[in-house]
């Protein structure tokens, strides 16, 4: 617990509008995504045709949406975001792996790439001090 305290003693002390607006784009992404992943289910089949064959594959399909969906939500706000980026990771994972199991595409291999590596930074990072984390915080 001592180890989050610091993270985020130093993450305040180290907050930009620039990153806070990255933690927004990320949210904002994740949120249309999981929003075209609901209203296009046989693309998002056809994306999870790789994993189909593995134990709890209707699983991962009835995952990916809804993670993505409230993840974006919160990750914008800046609510619990570090769960929220945990929460992101294995779906960011599958998707690099698609590309290799399934067809390549290299627009997706970069994006999905990014996306971890933003989402990594910000479970290291934290939400910021302009996030509703800090403010309930400071409420305390």
């Amino acid at each position: 617990m001592g180890t989050v305290k610091n993270l985020n003693k130093w993450a305040n002390a180290h907050t930009y509008y620039p990153l806070d607006l990255l933690r927004i784009f990320l949210g904002v992404f994740l949120f249309i995504k999981g929003v075209e992943f609901i209203t296009n289910y046989e693309e998002m089949a056809e994306i999870a045709r790789p994993f189909q064959d593995l134990p709890g594959g209707m699983i991962i399909l009835h995952y990916i949406a809804p993670a993505h969906f409230v993840g974006g939500v919160l990750i914008v706000v800046g609510l619990l975001t570090r769960w929220a980026s945990i929460a992101q990771l294995p779906i960011l994972v599958g998707a690099i792996l698609t590309n290799f199991f399934g067809t390549m595409n290299t627009a997706n291999l970069t994006l999905a790439i990014l996306m971890f590596a933003a989402c990594v930074f910000f479970i290291v990072y934290g939400s910021g001090k302009h996030s509703v984390d800090y403010y309930l915080k400071m409420q305390q």
